[in-house]
């Protein structure tokens, strides 16, 4: 869930199926590096992810881990999905399909928190059994510019420059609420609390600068409803009995409907252009520098949370979608991968994916993984929606150029 001061939230054409990896199409450019900024795995609800003063008709289940971390289903996930990126990895040329790739080809870093560490240990263990590749992340307990730049507090950073920028990309919070009335709506009949209600606490519908000055604060029917959404989903994805998802009541069509809900923070903290550049800025610096420097590895892992997921879709103008979630939810695990090749004529291009499990094979703990291409809009060329290395980079620089300046 997003706090106060803007912090992680726990904060994405044709789907090509891959439980087992194919080759590059014909005439598909070869990929020379790649850069995923990935969400971490299936995690126990957060404190407070379900506001105080929610009311329900009967107990929410019991989760067996501790809060806030990554369940043993969780990681089985994540294993899973390292393998069948191996596969996909090998199969493009990247790193070979067996053995411990050389820890200089192959990065993971990871945020600060438990949950994103413990998530790039397990894909590692996924990508590469036996091998302990290390998963790098702060040592020093402060904040990571890297996935959280505003709690890092950048000089920059104008809150009132911020709130101007969300009331002009979502019409306002109040507005915003009424385009998700129905999902709201919806929730309410899920929690079935008794009458009167409403079920999720009441606040105004509001969008201010913290009082520090660092960070926004949001409060209203998003706020209140977004983790609860999430934490039906998570139940879900974490393999309860559907009987006890949502109460009974929770099927994963609902829970993709429900899903817009708990998507409907990034239109607030992640999508408007101002709170893009802010987000995006350490982002753009690693990529940049990925896809230039000579000694970047050839896959650089960045294991950080939906913020950074949505953030990232935001400044390529890219969709984010898995299967049973709803569009712009990023799901536990997805990753918007973006792949450093050489076109015919030698020079460099940028092409990218939303690699993704769908949220039935989460629930499975399944190596299916689905690798949906993504075209950028304003540079997209040919049938492989290739977008020059110059242009990508003009292009990137230009949406964070608030945080620079």
């Amino acid at each position: 869930m997003i706090r106060p001061l803007i912090r992680a939230v726990t904060l994405t054409a044709f789907l090509v199926f891959t439980p087992l990896a194919s080759a590059a199409p014909a005439g598909t450019p070869g990929i020379e590096r790649m850069v995923l900024v990935m969400r971490h795995g299936v995690r126990t609800p957060l404190h407070g992810e379900v506001p105080d003063g929610t009311r329900t008709g009967a107990p929410w289940p019991e989760w067996k881990a501790p809060d806030e971390q990554i369940t043993p289903h969780g990681a089985k996930a994540l294993r899973a999905l390292g393998e069948a990126d191996r596969r996909w990895f090998a199969a493009h040329g990247l790193i070979a399909a067996t053995g411990c790739p050389d820890t200089s080809a192959v990065r993971i870093r990871a945020n600060i928190s438990p949950r994103t560490i413990e998530s790039g240990r397990d894909y590692a263990d996924g990508l590469a059994p036996g091998c302990a590749l290390p998963v790098s992340h702060r040592m020093d307990g402060g904040a990571d510019p890297l996935f959280e730049p505003l709690s890092a507090h950048p000089a920059k950073f104008d809150a009132d420059a911020a709130v101007a920028s969300i009331r002009s990309f979502t019409g306002g919070p109040a507005a915003l609420a009424e385009r998700h009335r129905a999902g709201l709506t919806l929730l309410e009949t899920v929690l079935a609390c008794p009458a009167p209600g409403p079920c999720s606490p009441v606040a105004p519908s509001a969008v201010v600068p913290t009082a520090d000055g660092h960070g926004i604060s949001l409060t209203g029917p998003i706020r209140a409803a977004s983790g609860t959404a999430q934490v039906l989903m998570l139940e879900y994805l974490e393999g309860f009995p559907l009987a006890k998802v949502g109460w009974g009541r929770a099927t994963p069509d609902v829970l993709k409907r429900l899903g817009a809900v708990h998507g409907a923070l990034f239109d607030v903290f992640s999508r408007p252009p101002y709170m893009t550049a802010f987000q995006m800025a350490p982002t753009v610096d690693r990529i940049l520098r990925d896809f230039t420097a000579k000694d970047a590895p050839r896959i650089d892992m960045l294991v950080g949370h939906d913020t950074n997921v949505a953030a990232l879709g935001a400044l390529l103008q890219v969709p984010v979608e898995a299967p049973g979630f709803a569009k712009g939810d990023p799901s536990p695990g997805g990753a918007l991968a973006l792949a450093l090749v050489r076109q015919g004529d030698g020079n460099p291009a940028v092409k990218v994916w939303y690699r993704s499990q769908s949220a039935q094979a989460i629930r499975a703990a399944s190596d299916q993984v689905q690798w949906t291409p993504l075209a950028i809009p304003g540079c997209d060329e040919g049938a492989d929606h290739l977008c020059p290395l110059p242009r990508f980079k003009t292009l990137i620089l230009a949406r964070t150029a608030a945080a620079r300046e």
